[in-house]
C-alpha cells in the first residue's frame, strides 16, 4: 500500500525517550503493523475505526499491532487473526497475555468485520526508566498522536468511528468536532459488559 509509505516512515523515525518507547523503530514490529493494516484495508463492507488510548507493555509494544498480544494469535481462533498470524513475526521469548486484547477479540469472534484499531498516542508511554509499566499519555503526547490519527483517518476514510475509553474518544472528537464520535467504555477495570453494550450499539448502526 504505497499511500501508507510516508505514514510508516514517520512512525519509525520517532525517537525513544526515558518515558516513551517506540515499537516501530524495530523493523519486524513495523512490518507487523503493515500486514495488519493491509488486511484491514482489504476488507469489504462498512469501515469502522476504534481508537484507544495508547499501547500497553504486554500488548502492542511487543507486537506492533494495536489491541493485540503475542498470546492472542494462539488463544483466539478468529479467521482474521489466523490469516494475520501467518504473515507476522513475534518474539517467541515474550508471548504475553493482554487482557484487554483478549476481551476485544473474543467479542469480535462472532462478527463479520474487524475494525481498524489505533491509539490516540501510538507509542508506549511509561514512567521514567520503568519499561514494564503503563501510564496515560499526557496532553502533549495526545497532541502529537493527533497527527498520526488524522493521517490514518484520511487514508482509511472510516464511515463509523468510536473511542475506546475517554481519551480515545476525546482525541477523535477534538480532531473532528463536526463528526459524531461514539464513546465506548474501555473493557478493563470491570468495564467488559459496558464495552460489549457499546460495541453492540455501534455495530447495530452498521448493520453488521
Amino acid at each position: 500500500m504505497d499511500e501508507l509509505g510516508p505514514f510508516y516512515t514517520r512512525l519509525a523515525k520517532r525517537k525513544n525517550s526515558l518515558t516513551v518507547f517506540n515499537p516501530y523503530r524495530e523493523p519486524f514490529k513495523l512490518a507487523n503493523l503493515q500486514r495488519y493494516l493491509e488486511l484491514v484495508f482489504a476488507q469489504s463492507g462498512p469501515r469502522v475505526m476504534l481508537v484507544g488510548e495508547a499501547p500497553g507493555f504486554k500488548g502492542c509494544r511487543l507486537t506492533g499491532i494495536p489491541f493485540s498480544s503475542g498470546r492472542l494469535f494462539s488463544d483466539i481462533q478468529h479467521p482474521f487473526l489466523k490469516a494475520l498470524a501467518s504473515q507476522i513475526e513475534l518474539d517467541p521469548s515474550d508471548l504475553s497475555h493482554e487482557n484487554t486484547a483478549s476481551i476485544v477479540w473474543n467479542y469480535l469472534s462472532g462478527k463479520s468485520i474487524v475494525p481498524l484499531f489505533w491509539n490516540a498516542f501510538p507509542f508506549h508511554p511509561h514512567p521514567s526508566r520503568v519499561q514494564k509499566k503503563n501510564r496515560a499519555p499526557n496532553r502533549l503526547e495526545q497532541e502529537e498522536g493527533m497527527s498520526y490519527l488524522t493521517e490514518l483517518v484520511d487514508l482509511y476514510q472510516p464511515e463509523y468511528i468510536a473511542g475506546l475509553g475517554r481519551k480515545g474518544a476525546d482525541s477523535v472528537q477534538k480532531m473532528f468536532p463536526q463528526r459524531s464520535v461514539a464513546y465506548i467504555r474501555h473493557p478493563s477495570y470491570g468495564g467488559k459488559q459496558d464495552f460489549i453494550q457499546g460495541m453492540e450499539l455501534l455495530l447495530h448502526q452498521t448493520r453488521l
